[in-house]
């Protein structure tokens, strides 16, 4: 090799490594510090409005606040959203918005103010801002503040025509606080009892009509079951088995009886606890069976699967 060439190779590694310098800060492009504090409270303004927004229920706003082209994930999305269009419709929006529809869609109760807390802003390019903070839906129950929903959230601004607007977002319900919620008892309604009574009635009248359509949607694979006067547990497939069994015996129920239910919610875990009787007949012959029993439900979608029980005579 000769001194020529070593000469141009160390020529050229110092080309490649060669550090760019800092581009100079351009306050008229709202680089300087005076300016990125004003651009940082006006992108936490805009924020806050796109809150008070879904506290009114202001349809107009929501949309004004987001940009046409806007992207990203909201909670429960499986696939990323794309325009304000698709925006709006995954908020529970009926959009495009028909003629005459109401301008208004309330999602919180009345009372319900918003509160942003570890709000960070950081600038990427003259117009190019992404914020990262939690947000929260509160309410005041009596002397205590609930929290109604905590997200977790980090959006995109972008400046276009001089004025900040959200581009992008990936908003999460916060995981934290969602496990503690799930923690704690829900209140159970008349409508979700209903339904909850509902489905626990039609696993049982599944089984007694050996209805094996009925069992599969209602018994998941992992089912555990400890049935009256039993030593042994029982499988989904034991279960399904005993229904055969019971059909096949030419057995028929004729009479199905809830006298004491209560119920608690955890999340999507549903505890019953029971009191039952019932009355079955084969050849004429009448025979009566009554207990007491627990039995766990799972709320996956929109079903609830009936994931276990214990049954036992009340004895």
């Amino acid at each position: 090799m000769t001194l020529r060439t070593i000469i141009f190779l160390l020529a050229l590694l110092g080309t490649a490594f060669t550090v760019a310098p800092a581009a100079a800060i351009n306050p008229a492009n709202g680089d300087g510090k005076e300016d990125r504090i004003a651009d940082s409270a006006a992108i936490r303004a805009h924020i806050e409005s796109i809150f008070q927004a879904f506290i009114d229920g202001d349809v107009d706003k929501i949309y004004a606040t987001h940009s046409e082209d806007w992207r990203g994930f909201l909670e429960g999305s499986r696939v990323p959203i794309k325009g304000i269009d698709n925006y709006m419709a995954s908020n529970g929006i009926e959009w495009p918005r028909p003629a005459g529809a109401s301008k208004s869609t309330r999602y919180y109760p009345p009372g319900t103010t918003y509160k942003v807390s570890d709000f960070d802003v950081n600038f990427y390019a003259p117009d190019l801002a992404v914020a990262s903070f939690f947000g929260d839906f509160v309410r005041k129950v009596g002397n205590d503040t609930v929290t109604l929903q905590r997200f977790r959230i980090m959006d995109v601004y972008a400046k276009r025509k001089g004025r900040w607007i959200q581009v992008a977002s990936h908003t999460i319900v916060d995981p934290e606080w969602r496990e503690k919620e799930m923690s704690k008892p829900l209140s159970v309604g008349p409508q979700i009892r209903k339904r909850i009574l509902a489905v626990r009635e039609a696993v049982w009248k599944a089984w007694f009509a050996n209805d094996r359509a009925a069992l599969e949607k209602l018994i998941p694979e992992e089912t555990i079951a400890i049935d009256q006067g039993s030593d042994e547990w029982s499988s989904k497939a034991a279960i399904l088995a005993g229904a055969k069994s019971f059909a096949e015996s030419g057995a028929k129920l004729v009479r199905l009886e809830f006298p004491k239910t209560e119920i608690q919610v955890y999340g999507n875990t549903i505890i019953v606890y029971t009191t039952y009787s019932y009355e079955t007949e084969i050849g004429g012959k009448r025979t009566s069976q009554k207990g007491r029993g627990t039995e766990i439900f799972v709320r996956r979608g929109d079903d609830l699967v009936n994931v276990g029980w214990h049954l036992d005579s009340g004895s």
